[in-house]
């Protein structure tokens, strides 16, 4: 549960200032036209400005995804099981270093699934280019 606490306060920090980075980033004109089209705030925020956040901060949320995968391998050191763990009683086990080369492997296709997943994300979300 600890590892679990930690990577969820750590992860919603940085998430929180992805969003609030793409939130500024939408220009003052995009409030203002919505206004003059008479949109509610939550239309505006529905139909404007989310839309183009989800698009600004795609990037950014995917390279955190490949981090968080990555960081998982930070909860052998509290000694919590996990797959560092698992390579390691096989290597001591047997007395050989595949285990390490397979848990690198494991790490490198979570990592790839991961930002192939992303990069179709971004690609469906970059509709204007």
């Amino acid at each position: 549960e600890a590892a679990i606490f930690t990577f969820i306060l750590n992860y919603a920090a940085y998430f929180a200032e992805i969003f609030r980075g793409g939130l500024q980033s939408v220009p003052q004109g995009q409030y203002d036209g919505a206004k003059v089209l008479g949109l509610s705030q939550f239309q505006t925020m529905r139909k404007i400005v989310l839309p183009q956040v989800a698009k600004i901060v795609m990037p950014s949320v995917g390279n955190e995804v490949v981090n968080l995968v990555k960081d998982t391998s930070l909860v052998y050191v509290i000694g919590l099981a996990d797959l560092m763990r698992a390579g390691n009683i096989a290597a001591s086990r047997d007395v050989t270093l595949v285990p390490y080369l397979m848990v690198g492997v494991l790490y490198l296709v979570l990592t790839i699934f991961a930002t192939v997943i992303m990069r179709r994300v971004e690609t469906n979300l970059n509709y204007y280019k």
